[in-house]
C-alpha cells in the first residue's frame, strides 16, 4: 500500500532487433516511453525519431471495427447484458493478425450497409416532407403543373385563416370581375386556395388579394395531381422502409462473426499501442534508443528480457529535477484498491507523496456507513455488488466501483444494526398494521438519528477532529523524511500543543499558579513559526494572522463533519415519512407500494448523495492537511484489451 518506486530506463538496441523488443516489452508490460526530449536538437544531427507506417491504417482499421461492433450491437444486441462476463482469448489469438483482412472485410460490408440504410432514412425524410406539402392539396383534382390557358391564369396559394372570405371576394371582383377564388382545404392557421382569373387581370387580382395575405404558395412542380404524387410517394416509401427492413436483417446476420471483430479489434488496439511507444524511440542507421520508467520491483524480469538481445541498458533513480515527471503507480490490496476510483476523480498523488488510499479507506468507508446507516440499504448494496463481482467479473474501474460499493454496504448494515434502522421503521410500521395493539416498539438500537441527534451531531465531530488530526499526522511524518524539521514542530506541532492545552483547559488541568503552561507554550510556538521571514510590524500582523487563520480553519473543517449527522437525519426522515403515509390506509398492500416507491426514491438519492459528501470531506478537508496531487498515471506498453479476457500472458 504504497507508491511504486520507479527507475529511469536508459536503452541501445540494434535497429535490427526493434520489433522484437518491442513485442517482449509489450508481452511483459512494465516499461512506460516517454519523449527522448534531451536527445534531440543540434548537439545529436544523426538521430531521428522512428516512424511507425503503419500507424494511421492501423487506427483506422481501428475505428472501421469498433464502428462495425456498434452497429452490430445496435441491430442485433448480445444476450446476456450487463451481467455477462467479457469472453476470454488466448495470447496467440489476440496477437495473430492473420484473419484481419477477412475481418475487415466485413466490418466493411456492416459500414456500407449502414450507410445505404443512412441514405434511404435520408431519402425516406424527405419523401415524408414532401408527402406534408402535398396534403393540403389532395382535393385538387388539377395537376400541379397546370399553370392556365391561352387566356387565363391558374395559380394555387394561401390566406391566413383569420381573413374574412366575404371581404377577400368582394375586394377581388371589384379588382378582377372575372377572376374566382376556389377553397381546397384549410387548417388552424390558413386557408389553401386556387384562383383562376383572365392574364390580363391577373396583376390586378394579385394587388387587390395582398392586403389580405395572399400568398402564392405550392407543393412544387409535379406532373400529376395531388393524391396521385402522392401515392407514388407512399409506393416509394414502402419500397424504402422494405429496404431498410432488409439491409437491418442482413447486418444483424453479419452480426455472427462480431466475437472475430472484437478479437481483431483488441489485437488492433494493442499494435496501437505498440505503434506508438515505437514513435517514441530514436534511432540512428544502426541503433536505438529508448527511455522510459520501469518499477523497481520489476528491473530483474526486464533483466531477464533484455539478455535475449545485443543492447545496453541501465536504470537509475530519478533526479529531484525529473520527480514532477515520474509516473505514479499505486501498490493497493483487495482492500485498498476499491479507493482508486476516489484518488483517481480527484488526482494521483505526487510521485514524493504518499499513496491516500490505505489513509482515507477507513474513514471513507465509515463515514458512508454512517451517513446512510440503514441494514436494508446496506443489504441491498452487498447484494448488488457480489452479484455484479461474480457474475460479470468487471475489471479495473468498474471493478473497483462494485468493491467500494461492497465496502459501503457492509458499513451501512452494521450502522443500520446499531441505529435499528430497516428501511427505516417500516418494521415496526408493518407490525402496527397487522396488530394495532402491539406493544412492540421497533428493533433495538444504541442511538438512534431522530431521538439523539445531539449526541451524534457531537461524534461526528469529534470522528471529523480524529481525521483531521490524521492527516496532520501524516504531513508531519512527511516532512520529517524530507527534513523540514522546522515547519513540522512549529506548524502543526503547535496546533498539536495548542489542542492539548484547550483539553487540559476543559479538565481543569495543567495550570500552574493560574497559568495554563500548555497553552502558552503552544502560544509561544505559534509566534515563533508565524515570524519567520519576516520582520518589524510584519511579525505582529503575521501572529495575529495565523492564529485567525487556524482557529477559523479548523473550526470549519471540524464543522463540516456535521454533514454525516445531517445525511443520517436526512435519509431516516424521509424514508419515515414514506412509511408513515402507506401506513395510514391500515392496509398492508397500501403501505408495502407506498413504501416501496418511497424507499426507492430515498435510496437512490442517499447513493449518490452519501458518496458526494463523503468525497468532499476526503478531499478538502482530509487531502489538505498531507496530499499534495498532480501525480501522472502509469501508462506502460502492455496488452489492454476492451473486448476480451487474455487467458495467457505468458
Amino acid at each position: 500500500m504504497a507508491i511504486v518506486k520507479m527507475k529511469k530506463l536508459r536503452l541501445a538496441v540494434m535497429a535490427r532487433e526493434r520489433k522484437a523488443l518491442l513485442k517482449d516489452l509489450l508481452l511483459l508490460g512494465c516499461v512506460e516511453f516517454s519523449e527522448p526530449g534531451e536527445l534531440e536538437g543540434e548537439e545529436y544531427p544523426n538521430l531521428s525519431r522512428c516512424k511507425s507506417g503503419e500507424l494511421g491504417a492501423d487506427r483506422a482499421d481501428h475505428t472501421l471495427l469498433t464502428d462495425a461492433i456498434r452497429l452490430m450491437d445496435r441491430y442485433a444486441p448480445a444476450k446476456g447484458g450487463f451481467l455477462k462476463p467479457l469472453p476470454e482469448a488466448g495470447l496467440d489469438s489476440v496477437l495473430d493478425e492473420r484473419p484481419l483482412p477477412a475481418d475487415l472485410a466485413i466490418a466493411e460490408k456492416v459500414t456500407g450497409k449502414e450507410e445505404e440504410i443512412r441514405r434511404a432514412a435520408s431519402e425516406t425524410a424527405r419523401l415524408e416532407a414532401a408527402a406534408q406539402a402535398l396534403a393540403p392539396w389532395l382535393e385538387l383534382d388539377v395537376p400541379l403543373n397546370f399553370k392556365g390557358t391561352a387566356s387565363t391564369v391558374f395559380v394555387t396559394g394561401s390566406l391566413p385563416a383569420a381573413a374574412e372570405t366575404a371581404d377577400v371576394d368582394a375586394a377581388l371582383g371589384a379588382a378582377a370581375p372575372e377572376a374566382q377564388l376556389f377553397t381546397v382545404s384549410s387548417d388552424k392557421m390558413l386557408r389553401y386556395l386556387a384562383l383562376v382569373c383572365m392574364k390580363d387581370e391577373y396583376d390586378a387580382a394579385l394587388e387587390a388579394l395582398r392586403p389580405y395575405g395572399f400568398n402564392l404558395t405550392g407543393p412544387g412542380e409535379y406532373a400529376g395531381t395531388a393524391r396521385e404524387e402522392t401515392a407514388k410517394i407512399e409506393l416509394r416509401l414502402r419500397g424504402l422502409a422494405e429496404q431498410k427492413q432488409r439491409l437491418s436483417g442482413e447486418i444483424a446476420q453479419l452480426a455472427s462473426h462480431r466475437a472475430e471483430l472484437k478479437l481483431r479489434a483488441d489485437m488492433l488496439s494493442t499494435k496501437i499501442a505498440r505503434a506508438e511507444a515505437e514513435e517514441k524511440l530514436m534511432e540512428t542507421e544502426s541503433t536505438v534508443l529508448l527511455q522510459g520508467w520501469v518499477p523497481a520491483e520489476k528491473v530483474e524480469g526486464l533483466s531477464r528480457v533484455l539478455g535475449k538481445y545485443d543492447c545496453a541498458w541501465e536504470t537509475a533513480d530519478p533526479t529531484d529535477e525529473e520527480i514532477p515527471e515520474v509516473p505514479v503507480q499505486l501498490k493497493n490490496n483487495r482492500f485498498t484498491r476499491a479507493l482508486n476510483m476516489v484518488t483517481e476523480m480527484y488526482s494521483l498523488p505526487a510521485y514524493n507523496n504518499v499513496d491516500p488510499n490505505p489513509l482515507m479507506a477507513p474513514f471513507f468507508i465509515l463515514f458512508y456507513g454512517i451517513m446512510l446507516a440503514d441494514m436494508g440499504y446496506g443489504v441491498l448494496m452487498i447484494i448488488a455488488a457480489v452479484v455484479v463481482l461474480a457474475k460479470a467479473k468487471p475489471r479495473k474501474g468498474m471493478r473497483n466501483f462494485f468493491e467500494l460499493m461492497l465496502w459501503c454496504g457492509i458499513s451501512t448494515t452494521i450502522w443500520g444494526a446499531i441505529t435499528g434502522g430497516l428501511f427505516s421503521d417500516a418494521p415496526l410500521q408493518i407490525a402496527q398494521i397487522l396488530n394495532p395493539d402491539t406493544t412492540w416498539t421497533g428493533l433495538p438500537a444504541l442511538f438512534t438519528p431522530l431521538n439523539d441527534t445531539i449526541m451524534i451531531l457531537i461524534g461526528a465531530m469529534c470522528l471529523g477532529f480524529v481525521q483531521i488530526i490524521t492527516g496532520m499526522i501524516i504531513n508531519v511524518v512527511i516532512k520529517v523524511k524530507r527534513g523540514e524539521i522546522f515547519s513540522a514542530v512549529f506548524e502543526e506541532g503547535t496546533w498539536f500543543v495548542l489542542f492539548a492545552g484547550v483539553a487540559c483547559l476543559a479538565l481543569g488541568v495543567g495550570n500552574v499558579a493560574g497559568v495554563p503552561v500548555v497553552v502558552v507554550i503552544g502560544a509561544v510556538m505559534l509566534f515563533i513559526g508565524s515570524a519567520k521571514g519576516k520582520k518589524g510590524f510584519g511579525i505582529i500582523t503575521g501572529f495575529i494572522a495565523a492564529i485567525y487563520n487556524g482557529v477559523t480553519g479548523y473550526f470549519g473543517d471540524i464543522l463540516s463533519y456535521s454533514r454525516l449527522m445531517a445525511l443520517m437525519l436526512a435519509g431516516s426522515v424521509i424514508a419515515q415519512v414514506f412509511n408513515t403515509i402507506g401506513a395510514i390506509a391500515g392496509n398492508i398492500f397500501v403501505f408495502l407500494l407506498i413504501s416501496l416507491v418511497g424507499n426507492a426514491l430515498n435510496f437512490a438519492l442517499n447513493l449518490l448523495g452519501c458518496f458526494v459528501h463523503d468525497l468532499r470531506l476526503q478531499c478538502l478537508e482530509y487531502f489538505g492537511k498531507f496530499y499534495e496531487d498532480g501525480g501522472k498515471p502509469f501508462k506502460p506498453l502492455a496488452i489492454n484489451t476492451k473486448y476480451v479476457t487474455v487467458t495467457n500472458d505468458n
